[in-house]
C-alpha cells in the first residue's frame, strides 16, 4: 500500500510546488532494490539455470563419507569448479549492466509522466477551486491543450503558432498587450508571472503563468477579493519590489505552501545545489514551527535564526507576518553585523584589560550617564569602593560621593559646575580641564566623547609635576619671561653687579647690540656703553649705588634727558634674590604734551581773565553812561527842561533811536561774551506760547510802523505751554522779526506762526523779501554778518539766535520760502531732559 508525503518548499522549475501529494513506494527494508529487480527478471533465472548442472556434478564428485583430506577434490575438479564460478560471475555482471540501463530508462519515463501528471493535477485543482475560468497547457512538442473557457479559442490540434490568435480570442486585445513581456519571459526562461488586466468585456481579469518541467501553464480567472484593475499598477509595483529586493522574501498560502519567492530567496537556497534539483526551504523545521505557533496566537514571528544560505552558514533576522492571505516573510542577513559586534566586544574587552594596567585613572560613562567601565587606578585615586562602582552609578551620584570626600574642586555653585561638566556629552572634541582639589592635589582631566554617546574621563595626578613646574616658572618669571611683554626697557643685574637679563626695548633705547651684552658685562661697563646717550648726568651712578649696595638696599627713581632730547623715567628696584631690576620708560611725548597743555592752560586762564575784565568794563563803563544818556534824553523829550520846538524834537527822536540801538548792541555783545565764557544760565519755566507771540509782536510795533508793514500771528490748535526761558525766547523772536521787517516790502505782512508737534514746538517767521542764497545761509549765522535790507544791523542777531537755540537743545534754520521770501524755523524740543542737558 502506498502512503502520501508532503515537503514544504518553493515550486519546482516546472512550476509545480513540492508540496504536492505524491506516491512513495514501500519495499521491505531487508532487501536491496537492485536485488528485487534482479530476482523478478526472467532472463536472469535462465542464466542461473545453466549453471545448476555444473554445481550438481561438482557436489557429487566429493564422497559424503570422505575424511578431511579425502574430501578435497582433485585438480581436475578444482579447474572445473573455477571455470563455472567465472562463467557465473561474468553472466551476472552482463545482466546487471543491462538491468541498470532498462531501469534508468523506466525511471526517466516515469519521472516525465509524473511531471506531466503534476501539471495536469495543479491545473485541475485551480479549476476546482474556482480560481481560473480556463487555462492552456503548452508542452515541449509545441502542442497546446486548452481547458475551461479557453477550449473555444483553441482547437484540439492547436500548436505554438496559433497561441497569439487564440489568446486574442480568449482574453482580448488589452490583455494580450499586457501579456507581451511576461509571456515572452515565460516561454523563453519559464519565469512565472501574475498580472491584473481586463478581458474582452472590460471585466477584471487575473492571468497567471508558470513553467512546469517542460510545460507552460497559462490560467485566467477572476481576481482575488479586494483586487482589481485599479490595483494592478500597485500590485505590479509591489511585485517589482518583491522580485528586486536584495534580501530573501516569500509568501505562503494559508496551508503553509510556498506560493512565491523572490530571486534573493532562490539564490540563497539554490546556491551549491545541482542543476534541476528541487528548491529547499530557507528556514529549518524548528523556525517554521515557531512561526506557525506565533501566527496561531495572532502575533507576527520575529527571531534571529541560523541558516545555510548561499552555501554558507548565515545569521538572519527573520520577520514573518500572517493574515487571511497566508503569511509573508523577509530575512535580513546580519551575519556581518553580528561578526562586527562580536569583534567589537572582543576588542573592547582587550582595551579594558589594557586600561586596567595603566596608572592613569580611567572611567567610562555610557549614553545612559552610568558607569560602564573603570580601572583600578580610578578606584585608588578617588578611594571609591569597587562594590559601589559595580552598581553602575550615574555621574551625578559619583560626583556627589566625591564631593562628600572633598575629591572635586571647591565650587561656589556646585550644581552649575556639574551641569557644565555634562557638556562633554554633547561635544565633538575632547575637553581638557584642571581640577585643583582641596587637599592640594592637581588633576589633569580629559573628557573624550565616545561614538556610542558616552564619555571617557582620564585623570592624571599632576601634583608633583606641577610643583616642579611651579618652581621652575618662578625662576623664569624672575629672570625674564615677564620682561618680554613690557614696553619699558628692562635690565636685571645680579648680586655681583653683572648683567643677567635684558629685553629688546633696552637694546633699542640705548642703541646696544646683543653681542656687546653677551658676555654679561658689569654695571660699570654697561654705564660706559650708554654714556653717549645720557652724557654725564650722574643717573647711572645712582643706579650703580643701588646695584652694588650691601645693606639697606632701597629702590631709586629718577628722570634724565638724553643727548637727543628724549626724557626717560628710570627706576632701580632690588629683587629678593639679591639682584636689581633697572627699568627705563620713554616719557618724551607725554612730557611734551604736558608742557603744551600747561602753557595752553596758562594762556586760556589769562584770556579768560582778560575777557571777564572786558565784560566787566563794558558793563560798567558803557552801560552806565548809556543809561544816563537815555534817561536824560527821555526827560528832555518829555519837556522837563522846557518845551522844545519841532526841530529839537526831531533831533531828540534820533538821539533816542541811536541810544536804543547802542543799548541793543551792548546787550548782544554782553550776551555773546557770557555764552562764550560758559556763564550763561537759562531760567527754565513753563512758557505760554500765545502770550509769547503777542509779547514779541509788541516789541517790534515801532519797527512795523516805521517800515510800513504789518505782522500776522498764526497757530494751529491750542499751542499750550512748553519749558523754556521766556525772556530768551522773546529775544530770539525779536531778532528774527527785526531781520524780517528790515527786508519786508512796504504794505506787505510778516508772518509769525506756531505749530505744536508730538515732540517739538516749531516757531516760524516768514517774510516776502528778496530771499536768501542757500549757499550763504551758514555765513549769515557768523558774527558781524548782515543780510542787508533797509535797516542793516551789526550782524549779531542770528548768531545770538543760534546760541540761544543751542542752549535750549533746539535748532534754527533759514531756507527760501515757497513763492519768494525767507523762512526762519526754530524747533524747541518738548523733552525737558534735552533742555537741561543743553543748558
Amino acid at each position: 500500500m502506498a502512503e502520501r508525503s508532503r515537503t514544504f518548499g518553493a515550486p519546482d522549475a516546472d512550476g509545480v510546488g513540492r508540496d504536492q501529494d505524491r506516491p512513495v513506494s514501500r519495499v521491505p527494508s531487508c532487501l536491496p532494490r537492485r536485488m528485487i529487480l534482479a530476482l523478478s527478471d526472467r532472463p536472469l533465472a535462465r542464466v542461473l539455470a545453466r549453471f545448476v548442472p555444473a554445481a550438481a556434478v561438482l557436489s557429487s564428485a566429493v564422497p559424503a563419507h570422505a575424511g578431511p583430506l579425502e574430501a578435497l577434490p582433485s585438480s581436475g575438479a578444482l579447474a572445473t569448479l573455477a571455470a563455472g564460478a567465472s562463467l557465473m560471475a561474468l553472466a551476472a555482471g552482463i545482466y546487471a549492466v543491462r538491468a541498470r540501463t532498462r531501469r534508468s530508462r523506466a525511471e526517466r519515463h516515469l519521472s516525465e509522466r509524473a511531471q506531466a501528471l503534476r501539471a495536469d493535477v495543479q491545473a485541475l485543482r485551480a479549476l476546482a477551486a474556482g480560481s481560473a475560468r480556463g487555462f492552456i497547457l503548452w508542452r515541449d512538442g509545441g502542442r497546446l491543450e486548452s481547458f475551461g473557457d479557453a477550449a473555444s479559442a483553441f482547437s484540439d490540434t492547436a500548436d505554438a503558432h496559433a497561441l497569439a490568435n487564440g489568446l486574442v480570442a480568449w482574453v482580448g486585445v488589452e490583455a494580450v498587450a499586457a501579456l507581451e513581456g511576461p509571456l515572452a519571459a515565460l516561454v523563453r526562461e519559464g519565469t512565472p508571472f501574475r498580472i491584473l488586466t481586463r478581458d474582452r468585456a472590460a471585466a477584471p481579469l487575473q492571468i497567471e503563468g508558470r513553467g512546469v518541467a517542460g510545460l507552460r501553464v497559462i490560467a485566467a480567472g477572476e481576481p482575488a477579493a479586494g483586487e482589481g484593475v485599479g490595483a494592478s499598477t500597485q500590485a505590479q509595483a509591489l511585485r517589482a519590489i518583491f522580485d528586486g529586493a536584495p534580501v530573501p522574501m516569500w509568501w505562503r498560502s494559508p496551508d503553509g505552501t510556498l506560493e512565491a519567492v523572490n530571486a534573493a530567496f532562490e539564490k540563497a537556497v539554490a546556491c551549491g545545489a545541482p542543476e534541476g534539483a528541487e528548491r529547499s526551504e530557507l528556514l529549518d523545521q524548528a523556525a517554521r514551527e515557531a512561526a506557525e505557533a506565533a501566527h496561531r496566537q495572532g502575533q507576527p514571528y520575529a527571531a534571529r535564526v541560523r541558516v545555510v544560505a548561499g552555501g554558507k552558514r548565515r545569521l538572519l533576522d527573520v520577520v514573518e507576518a500572517a493574515g487571511p492571505y497566508g503569511a509573508a516573510g523577509v530575512a535580513i542577513d546580519v551575519t556581518d553585523q553580528e561578526a562586527a559586534r562580536v569583534e567589537h566586544e572582543r576588542s573592547l574587552a582587550a582595551h579594558r584589560r589594557t586600561l586596567d594596567q595603566l596608572n592613569t585613572a580611567v572611567v567610562i560613562f555610557g549614553p545612559d550617564d552610568r558607569v560602564d567601565f573603570h580601572n583600578t587606578a580610578y578606584e585608588r585615586l578617588f578611594d571609591l569602593e569597587p562594590a559601589f562602582l559595580d552598581q553602575r552609578p550615574s555621574q551625578s551620584e559619583v560626583l556627589e560621593r566625591l564631593r562628600a570626600a572633598r575629591k572635586v574642586p571647591e565650587q561656589a555653585d556646585f550644581r552649575a559646575w556639574r551641569e557644565q561638566l555634562r557638556e562633554s556629552y554633547r561635544g565633538l572634541e575632547p575637553m581638557n580641564d584642571w581640577w585643583h582639589l582641596p587637599g592640594g592635589q592637581m588633576l589633569r582631566v580629559v573628557a573624550a566623547p565616545t561614538a556610542e554617546g558616552g564619555v571617557t574621563f582620564l585623570f592624571d595626578d599632576m601634583s608633583e609635576h606641577m610643583a616642579l613646574e611651579g618652581r621652575y616658572n618662578s625662576l623664569i618669571r624672575i629672570q625674564g619671561e615677564t620682561l618680554d611683554g613690557l614696553a619699558e626697557a628692562v635690565a636685571v643685574f645680579g648680586s655681583d653687579g653683572r648683567l643677567r637679563l635684558y629685553n629688546q626695548a633696552f637694546l633699542r633705547l640705548w642703541s646696544l647690540s646683543a653681542q656687546a651684552l653677551g658676555e654679561r658685562p658689569h654695571i660699570d661697563a654697561v654705564a660706559a656703553m650708554c654714556r653717549p646717550k645720557h652724557g654725564e648726568s650722574g643717573a647711572w651712578a645712582r643706579i650703580r649705588n643701588v646695584i652694588t649696595a650691601l645693606d639697606h638696599r632701597e629702590g631709586e627713581t629718577l628722570r634724565l634727558e638724553t643727548a637727543d632730547k628724549r626724557v626717560l623715567d628710570g627706576a632701580a628696584q632690588p629683587l629678593p634674590d639679591g639682584g636689581t631690576m633697572v627699568t627705563f620708560r620713554d616719557v618724551t611725548d607725554s612730557v611734551k604734551v604736558e608742557r603744551a597743555l600747561i602753557e595752553r592752560n596758562e594762556a586760556l586762564e589769562a584770556a579768560d581773565v582778560l575777557k571777564n575784565a572786558f565784560v566787566g568794563h563794558v558793563s560798567y563803563h558803557l552801560r552806565t553812561p548809556l543809561n544816563s544818556l537815555i534817561g536824560y534824553a527821555h526827560m528832555l523829550a518829555e519837556g522837563v527842561a522846557g518845551e522844545m520846538n519841532p526841530r529839537q524834537r526831531e533831533f531828540m527822536t534820533h538821539v533816542n533811536q541811536s541810544a536804543d540801538a547802542l543799548r541793543e548792541l551792548i546787550d548782544d555783545i554782553l550776551d555773546l561774551a557770557t555764552i562764550d565764557a560758559g556763564a550763561m544760565a537759562l531760567d527754565l519755566d513753563a512758557v505760554d506760547v500765545t502770550a509769547t507771540l503777542e509779547a514779541a509782536a509788541d516789541s517790534v510795533r515801532d519797527l512795523l510802523e516805521s517800515a510800513g508793514v504789518r505782522l500776522e500771528l498764526e497757530w494751529s490748535g491750542e499751542p499750550g505751554t512748553f519749558i523754556a526761558d521766556g525772556r530768551r525766547v522773546r529775544q530770539i523772536l525779536f531778532n528774527l522779526l527785526s531781520n524780517a521787517i528790515a527786508v519786508e516790502p512796504p504794505g506787505s505782512a510778516v508772518t509769525l506762526r506756531a505749530d505744536r508737534l508730538r515732540d517739538a514746538l516749531v516757531l516760524t517767521v516768514r517774510d516776502h523779501g528778496p530771499g536768501i542764497d542757500p549757499a550763504t545761509v551758514e555765513q549769515l549765522f557768523q558774527r558781524f554778518e548782515s543780510a542787508g535790507g533797509k535797516r542793516r544791523g551789526v550782524g549779531l542777531g542770528l548768531s545770538i539766535v543760534r546760541s540761544f537755540m543751542e542752549l535750549h537743545g533746539g535748532t534754527v534754520t533759514l531756507k527760501p520760502a515757497p513763492g519768494g521770501g525767507t523762512l526762519a524755523i526754530c524747533v524747541f524740543p518738548l523733552d525737558q531732559r534735552r533742555h537741561e542737558a543743553a543748558a
